[in-house]
C-alpha cells in the first residue's frame, strides 16, 4: 500500500519493507541501499517516490537535502549513487568530472511567496521582480507595483527580498528566469547557483527560506511551490511572455515545457514563448556517472540505481507529481531518458539490455 510522506525534510530516508540483504521481488539481484545528495525542490515528491519503490522493490534510498551543489560535489567525490540537481551541469563542469548523464524525474516551479497582512492577490512581471531583488524597488507601496496591482493596498513598508545562501538550483532556475527578462539583471547578477543578492535575508534550502517568509512580515522570496503550499504561504501571480499572469499549476507547468527538449535532455524552460505557461517553470535532474563502477560500487548496486530511474520515469511514479503539486515530464523527456539509461555501462558493458 502507499503512503504519502507529507512532512518535509533535509534528509529522506525510504525504508525497504523487506530487510536489505534479501533478494529484489523479481529475484534477479539482492536488495541494495543507494544514497544520493542534493536539491531540496523535489525533496517531496522524492520523498513519496522513495518510499514506494522500496515496496517495489526491496531496495533503501537515503537522500540528504543539501541543495544542487552539494549534491555535485558529492557525486564529483563519488561518495553518493546519484545526485539531484535543478541545474544541469554546463559543458565546462561535465568536463571537469566523469561522463555523466541527466535524467529528469519530473517538472516544479519556482513561486515568489510574500507575507503582507491582508493579501492574498498579487501580480507581478519580471523587470520588478528583478528590481526587487537588485534593491532597485525598495517599498511595496512603490508606483510600479501599484501599477500592476490597481485594486490591491500596498502598504508603504519596506520589501524584504529572501534568498538562498547556500549554492541552489532554485537559486539558479530564478536568476535564470530574470537573465531573460531583465537587460539589467543580465548585466549585473547574472544567472547561478550562487548570486551576490545586495540585500535582504538569506536563509539555507528551501524549507529555510519558507520558514522566514512564513516568520517576517513584509518579506518575499522564491521558493518551490510545494513549500509555500506547505506551510500556506500566498504566491503571486508572474506574467509570461504572452502577457498572461500565471499561477504555478500542472497545467501551466506542463505548458512551459511544450517545446523541444534535446537529446540530453539539458535545457532550460524558464519564460516560455507558450500560452499559459508559467514562467519559472524547470526540470528538476537526478545525475549519474555513465560507468558505475567506481568507488567499490558492486554491478548489483549499479543495477538498483538505474532500476530506482526506470521506477522514476514510470507511469505510475510519475502520476504522483501532481498529488504534490509538481507535474509529469512529457513523453519525450521520458523516451530520451530510457535512451540515455541504456548507455549506462559497469566495467564498460551496458547494465540494460
Amino acid at each position: 500500500m502507499k503512503k504519502k510522506i507529507s512532512s518535509i525534510m533535509t534528509l529522506a530516508v525510504a525504508l525497504a519493507l523487506t530487510a536489505c540483504g534479501g533478494n529484489s521481488n523479481d529475484g534477479s539481484r539482492k536488495a541494495q541501499e543507494l544514497s544520493g545528495a542534493g536539491a531540496t525542490f523535489p525533496l517531496p515528491f522524492y520523498n513519496v517516490v522513495f518510499e514506494n519503490f522500496a515496496q517495489v522493490n526491496g531496495d533503501a534510498v537515503a537522500y540528504g537535502g543539501i541543495g544542487s551543489g552539494g549534491g555535485v560535489r558529492n557525486l564529483r567525490d563519488e561518495i553518493v549513487d546519484f545526485a539531484g540537481s535543478d541545474a544541469f551541469l554546463s559543458d565546462k563542469e561535465m568536463a571537469e568530472m566523469n561522463p555523466v548523464i541527466h535524467v529528469p524525474t519530473c517538472m516544479g516551479a519556482v513561486v515568489l511567496a510574500y507575507n503582507l497582512d491582508g493579501i492574498s492577490e498579487l501580480k507581478l512581471s519580471g523587470e520588478v521582480i528583478a528590481d526587487i531583488f537588485a534593491g532597485n524597488i525598495k517599498m511595496w507601496n512603490d508606483e510600479r507595483l501599484a501599477a500592476l496591482n490597481p485594486d490591491v493596498t500596498l502598504p508603504a513598508e519596506a520589501i524584504i527580498p529572501v534568498f538562498r545562501s547556500d549554492g541552489s538550483g532554485t537559486t539558479f532556475v530564478f536568476t535564470d528566469y530574470l537573465t531573460k527578462v531583465s537587460p539589467m539583471w543580465a548585466s549585473n547578477f547574472g544567472a547561478g547557483k550562487s548570486v551576490n543578492f545586495p540585500s535582504g535575508q538569506a536563509a539555507k534550502g528551501n524549507p529555510g527560506v519558507a520558514g522566514v517568509i512564513k516568520q517576517t512580515k513584509n518579506s518575499i522570496g522564491y521558493v518551490g511551490s510545494e513549500y509555500a503550499f506547505a506551510q500556506k504561504i500566498p504566491y503571486a501571480r508572474v506574467q509570461n511572455q504572452r502577457g498572461e499572469y500565471v499561477l504555478p499549476s500542472s497545467a501551466t507547468i506542463s505548458a512551459a515545457a511544450s517545446g523541444e527538449i534535446p537529446a540530453d535532455t539539458r535545457c532550460s524552460i524558464t519564460n516560455a514563448d507558450a500560452a499559459g505557461a508559467y514562467p519559472i517553470s524547470t526540470f528538476t535532474w537526478m545525475i549519474i556517472y555513465k560507468e558505475q563502477n567506481y568507488s567499490d560500487r558492486s554491478k548489483e548496486q549499479a543495477m538498483a540505481t538505474l532500476d530506482l530511474l526506470k521506477y522514476i520515469l514510470s507511469d505510475e511514479a510519475q502520476n504522483i507529481t501532481s498529488e504534490v503539486h509538481y507535474a509529469p515530464l512529457p513523453a519525450k523527456a521520458k523516451e530520451l531518458s530510457m535512451t540515455n539509461l541504456k548507455t549506462v555501462t559497469f566495467d564498460g558493458v551496458a547494465i540494460l539490455q
